[in-house]
């Protein structure tokens, strides 16, 4: 018998808040956290707002010597562990550290370190690189350091699968519990690329909203008058459990994790394939593993990115894997008050979709003034929604073709 998974910890790092009821709060409500980007110089630049982190000081959450020796994106993943274990009540220090383990999700790692030391090297020579800059920009920083923190021993990887970075460390993470390599895991996703080549390359890309004179209608999914996403940052931790070793220790239990599915377009490096195929076949696939019916399912969190065509590939992709089932589904969207975390993602909107779950209220999608023609399904537009929630997935479609689907459950 398959050994069951559940969800008893969460923290988030991202535009809205940094503490998750008061995301979930903000979520309820319709508030946006993109607006004019303050942590570089926009003059340049044709697109000056996005999905900041407010405020940041890590300073607030560990010593400035620890902080220094950790990228952005790293410093987002700390935090958020920090707080998802403290929600879990977990105490690491009577468990098995070969028993316990970290998989994280990031798109691009460490580019704020690239970025500075290339300054650095450009003024100065290669005497002013720092020796900090290998631990600092590679990959997997974000799962290293938070396994030194708490002292997990057990698997330890990074996944890079760009927007779909964080569903594929969940699903790695489930897999490693259901195999019985370990009792404990942190898993979700980090980023950090709201500096100066990670913005001027979707601008290049032509895949941002330019709208300038009003950021927080820029993200809109499913909406006729989209013109692309937001960029944002921020990250988004979950500690999942082996049932019965929640259950000795008494944990408070939000959800069960059922299964995954991932497929590859094998398509096209940027575009999503139009006709949905792969990302249709990920969800199938995530709902046979979960060994559930597409007409149990209530609720999906849309991969929804506000661009022209992966809002209609996403649509084509849930009618085919529901068929009239797609019709009666509560379907929304977070990006469209966060932006785009790239490799987070999935990580904090597996985090909205578990609150939907325990709370049976569904997020809106903020910005949905005028319904694109193509992206026909119920997308909740602008108020909150009480819907029993039985079942949800998340959806996180990535560049590379990569597609992924998180399913939860009540338990």
């Amino acid at each position: 018998m398959t050994r069951r998974v559940v969800i008893t910890g969460m923290g988030t790092v991202n535009p809205l808040s940094s503490d998750v009821k008061e995301f979930w709060q903000a979520l309820l409500a319709g508030k946006s956290g993109v607006g004019q980007i303050h942590q570089l110089d926009t003059t340049p630049f044709k697109v000056k707002f996005g999905g900041e982190v407010p405020a940041w000081k890590p300073e607030s959450f560990f010593d400035s010597k620890a902080a220094k020796r950790m990228d952005r994106y790293a410093q987002f993943a700390m935090v958020a562990s920090m707080a998802a274990v403290k929600d879990s009540g977990i105490d690491f220090g009577k468990e098995d550290p070969f028993r316990c383990g970290c998989i994280l999700g990031s798109g691009i790692g460490g580019l704020n370190e690239f970025e500075d030391q290339h300054d650095r090297f450009r003024d100065g020579g290669p005497g002013r690189i720092s020796p900090f800059v290998i631990p600092k920009m590679m990959g997997n920083a974000a799962p290293g350091n938070v396994s030194i923190q708490f002292n997990l021993c057990g698997p330890c990887t990074a996944v890079a699968t760009a927007c779909a970075s964080a569903a594929n460390a969940v699903a790695d993470a489930l897999y490693t519990i259901q195999r019985g390599e370990a009792d404990v895991m942190l898993t979700g996703g980090c980023e950090s690329t709201i500096t100066n080549m990670g913005l001027g390359g979707f601008i290049s890309a032509r895949a941002l909203s330019s709208r300038n004179d009003h950021p927080q209608a820029a993200s809109r999914p499913f909406d006729r008058d989209r013109d692309g996403f937001v960029l944002a940052e921020g990250a988004g931790v979950v500690v999942i459990e082996e049932y019965e070793h929640a259950k000795k220790r008494g944990a408070h239990i939000y959800a069960e994790l059922l299964g995954c599915g991932a497929t590859a377009d094998a398509y096209n490096i940027t575009a999503p394939h139009p006709e949905g195929a792969g990302a249709s076949r990920a969800m199938m696939n995530a709902l046979q593993n979960s060994r559930i019916n597409p007409s149990d399912v209530d609720y999906v969190n849309a991969h929804g990115t506000s661009t022209e065509l992966g809002d209609k590939a996403e649509t084509l992709a849930m009618k085919i894997c529901f068929k009239e089932h797609a019709k009666k589904l509560a379907i929304s969207s977070t990006k469209s008050m966060i932006g785009h975390l790239l490799g987070a993602s999935g990580g904090v909107e597996l985090i909205a979709s578990i609150l939907s779950v325990k709370h049976n209220v569904v997020h809106p999608t903020i910005n949905l003034d005028n319904p694109d023609p193509d992206c026909d399904l119920d997308y909740i537009p602008k108020q909150p929604r009480e819907v029993k929630v039985r079942y949800a997935i998340s959806n996180s479609f990535g560049f590379g073709g990569h597609n992924a689907t998180v399913v939860v459950g009540k338990i």
